[in-house]
């Protein structure tokens, strides 16, 4: 068996899944240089909410951010999170867009883009498989993983077998919910090994307490790669921590040859940052506890804080239970949408409305009703009848895919910031995010702004 690849989550995804992705550029770089020698596959460090977070909450350029990493990080691949369609953000973005983005994020240090899309429908990543193969970089395609009566293991090889065909270069199982059973694993694993010979990638997460046994199973499967984190930033709703995986398999024919001095200096580096954010409140210690109730509800822990926090708003934390619960009925009757960014929040939402209000569905977010309506792409399953008609009366459901319905936008963008912007990055962030970005590009240059305004 070819040795085991280790992909590092920590810059990304650990701190994303702890501190609410608060970890600043300035904390990452001084330990870039030792984790570049560690023998990592990868590092994932951009896309996911990192973006959004750098803009809105720690007055950052995320693009900025790309090319100090790049600059220290010589030797092991960059890689990134992109939503498909939905690029970092939370709705379709037309095709010009996608496009600029992807040839940006390539030219500014990304070797290897992960790209999924919420309803597992491949027509939402056409456009982002062609851009990353044009641009020459690794197109690892990531199925979002959820259990139901709809989602068997055909159901996965047969996205894989589109994924595949569509140009993808690597395939990721991508267990946000952490609810792939170690045995299940096992079987899954090899029956995509005797399919595709693709590399599989193992992406998962702690929540419900299984992610350790169900990357072992995984392993003995023949993955290819797993995510971890440094132990500082894993375990609770991020993923399994990276050494003992190291330790696990040295001098096995899976050893993923990592230097464990190296990890115990990036742990040790590490450690007073995370207690940092620990002593501050940013690190809820309830994201580090088990929470088996995962695997019934097939909540997210991202999504189980989120709803804590609606109902904390609302003075009804005692609902907590009741939305739980009612969460697999709403996902169900939804055609089982897989309870990831966006729709994870999405059915929190009409879960937390359907309670509160006493009368089901008698509130709908328009983000509900423009699914219903197809344009986040076709549901997994059929949406019950009688709740569509509850959402959407008679009005009309899509069947195309939904980007084909966008006008090019790039140029529009770039005129409603004439003079703030300057370059096709800064125009790529307010496209994303047009309230955030402005701020933060109006903040970067008071100075120069003020002075035009006083002129108008």
């Amino acid at each position: 068996m070819k040795k085991l690849k280790i992909t590092e989550t920590a810059l990304r995804d650990g701190h994303q899944s702890l501190i609410a992705t608060r970890l600043k550029t300035e904390e990452m770089l001084p330990i870039l240089e030792k984790m570049d020698k560690v023998g990592y596959h990868a590092m994932e460090v951009w896309g996911g909410a990192t973006f959004d977070a750098c803009l809105r909450y720690l007055n950052e350029d995320p693009w900025e951010r790309l090319r100090k990493i790049r600059a220290k990080v010589k030797n092991t691949k960059l890689q990134m999170l992109l939503r498909g369609q939905n690029i970092l953000g939370y709705k379709h973005y037309p095709d010009d867009i996608v496009e600029k983005f992807i040839k940006k994020a390539i030219e500014n240090g990304i070797d290897i883009v992960r790209i999924f899309d919420a309803l597992n429908d491949t027509r939402n990543l056409e456009k982002s498989i062609k851009t990353v193969k044009e641009a020459g970089a690794h197109c690892q395609c990531a199925i979002s993983y959820t259990t139901s009566k709809i989602h068997t293991t055909s159901y996965y090889l047969d996205k894989i077998k589109e994924m595949e065909k569509l140009g993808a270069d690597s395939i990721c199982i991508k267990d946000m919910s952490g609810i792939l059973t170690p045995y299940k694993a096992y079987e899954l694993i090899k029956m995509i090994k005797k399919t595709t010979d693709l590399p599989i990638e193992l992406h998962n997460h702690c929540t419900s307490g299984i992610a350790q046994m169900s990357y072992v199973k995984a392993i003995e499967a023949g993955v290819d790669i797993i995510d971890t984190a440094i132990s500082p930033f894993a375990t609770g709703t991020s993923q399994p921590p990276t050494e003992p995986f190291a330790m696990t398999y040295k001098n096995t024919d899976r050893d993923p040859e990592l230097n464990i001095d190296l990890l115990e200096d990036i742990a040790a580096y590490f450690k007073p940052i995370k207690k940092k954010y620990t002593d501050d409140g940013t690190l809820n210690l309830k994201v580090l506890e088990t929470e088996p109730k995962t695997l019934s509800y097939q909540v997210p822990g991202g999504m189980l804080s989120n709803l804590l926090s609606q109902l904390k708003a609302q003075n009804a934390e005692d609902k907590y239970e009741e939305v739980l619960a009612e969460v697999p009925k709403v996902r169900e009757e939804l055609g089982f949408p897989p309870l990831v960014t966006p729709l994870s929040q999405m059915v929190g939402t009409q879960s937390v409305f359907n309670v509160l209000t006493g009368e089901r569905y008698k509130m709908v977010p328009k983000e509900i009703k423009d699914y219903v309506k197809g344009y986040y792409g076709k549901s997994p399953g059929p949406i019950k009848e009688d709740i569509k008609k509850k959402i959407i009366g008679d009005e009309k459901v899509i069947t195309q895919r939904p980007a084909d319905l966008l006008e090019d936008a790039f140029d529009k963008y770039k005129e409603e910031i004439e003079g703030l912007y300057q370059s096709e990055e800064d125009v790529l962030s307010y496209a994303l995010f047009p309230q955030v970005a402005e701020k933060f590009l109006i903040d970067r240059e008071p100075d120069v702004y003020h002075i035009e305004l006083s002129i108008d």
